[in-house]
């Protein structure tokens, strides 16, 4: 199919994917309302038409804890990526290495930490999970180090996984799902000769690692159920400040208090997000939440947002809210599922135009310029 526009990449991979990988990034908790809450609310934000301005010459790059980004988009950390394109952790990273931005390894990648961080020429970024095994946790962290990540994004909001019906009914999990995996992987051909067949190892590559043995796909839910640690605090998380000493961002911020108490903290960073709406459905979505936040936490350290986010307009739209960049997920995995490296790189591309023709029709020369005052309401 033709590709236009950012949203043209998700029906290329429904076409292209196994329904239980589709519904598996396509999915959310319980009823999925955050998730179209996160989408729908973001895309209601109403920004303020401004004409001769004179923005011939944009500037859509940004500083982020000593990096230089062409745009303020990073590709947010996503399990099992290499699921949906051959090795595809490492297609991802080229890509966005290749536009600029910064790609982030997932603590439950397919493809390990020592595979991804050679093939590009930046550092990448490296999540982090709170997990019972301490153990892993450090070894994971020595080998981050060791790869030359030097920004760490530590999710705080899956203490427990959420309950996703929608894994059950297409085969991620429940009765049966293997079978019902290997019958939709037959009838989806071009996926399961690319990465079915030529995209192996298909386990969880950081896991392994530690372990010593392969965790494949069937270990997945069950490895996740049994290694988050529902008593986790803030105390919990001391060590790891002491043993990392560059940035680390707090991934899964909803509430002002707890942007306070990770500025208490000594965190560089934080993440507005609910998880994509994949942990508790009925909070509050992502671009309700931001502006409270941003207003906290004052300019004392940076603010990122993701959930929602499908195109270069929603960029903008976070920007004025009071983010100072955002992190991408489901709509860099359809790309990715759809064509490969070269499809995140023209969803990036796209991105980088709407963006263009955003801030030519608000008035703003760069992304310094995107603020509140963009928004209708503040007209």
């Amino acid at each position: 199919m033709i590709i236009s526009s950012p949203g043209d990449f998700r029906e290329a991979a429904r076409r292209k994917l196994p329904p239980f990988l589709f519904h598996y990034i396509d999915g959310g908790a319980y009823a999925e309302r955050t998730l179209g809450r996160n989408v729908s609310d973001l895309a209601d934000i109403a920004l303020r038409q401004r004409v001769l301005k004179g923005s011939e010459d944009l500037d859509l790059s940004v500083d982020l804890f000593g990096e230089k980004l062409s745009l303020p988009v990073v590709l947010a950390p996503v399990g099992l990526t290499g699921m949906y394109a051959r090795r595809g952790e490492v297609q991802a990273a080229k890509a966005a290495a290749s536009r600029g931005v910064p790609f982030t390894l997932s603590t439950v990648s397919v493809c390990p930490i020592e595979e991804v961080a050679p093939a590009i020429d930046r550092p990448m970024w490296f999540q982090l999970y709170v997990l019972r095994d301490r153990g892993f946790m450090k070894s994971v962290l020595e080998r981050a180090k060791a790869a030359g990540v030097k920004t760490l994004v530590f999710t705080v909001d899956m203490p427990v996984p959420g309950a996703r019906y929608r894994d059950a009914h297409s085969g991620m999990s429940g009765p049966n799902a293997e079978i019902r995996r290997m019958v939709q992987a037959m009838t989806h051909p071009a996926w399961a000769w690319d990465v079915g067949l030529r995209g192996t190892p298909h386990d969880l590559g950081n896991v392994s690692a530690y372990l010593g043995k392969p965790t494949g796909l069937a270990d997945y839910i069950g490895w996740l159920a049994g290694n988050f640690d529902p008593s986790i605090s803030w105390k919990d998380l001391e060590w790891i400040r002491d043993a990392w000493d560059g940035p680390m961002i707090i991934k899964g911020i909803l509430d002002p208090e707890d942007a306070k108490d990770a500025l208490t903290f000594g965190a560089d960073g934080i993440v507005v997000s609910n998880h994509g709406g994949r942990q508790l459905d009925g909070v509050l979505s992502t671009a309700t939440a931001l502006p409270p936040i941003a207003e906290a936490v004052q300019g004392r350290m940076k603010v990122l947002m993701d959930s929602g986010v499908r195109n270069g307009l929603d960029v903008v739209r976070a920007l004025a809210l009071g983010a100072d960049a955002v992190l991408i997920g489901r709509a860099f995995v359809y790309a990715l599922a759809a064509h490969g490296q070269a499809g995140v790189a023209q969803l990036l591309d796209l991105f980088e135009k709407e963006m263009r023709v955003a801030m030519t029709l608000t008035g703003a020369k760069s992304v310094a310029d995107i603020d509140r005052s963009m928004l209708a309401e503040h007209a």
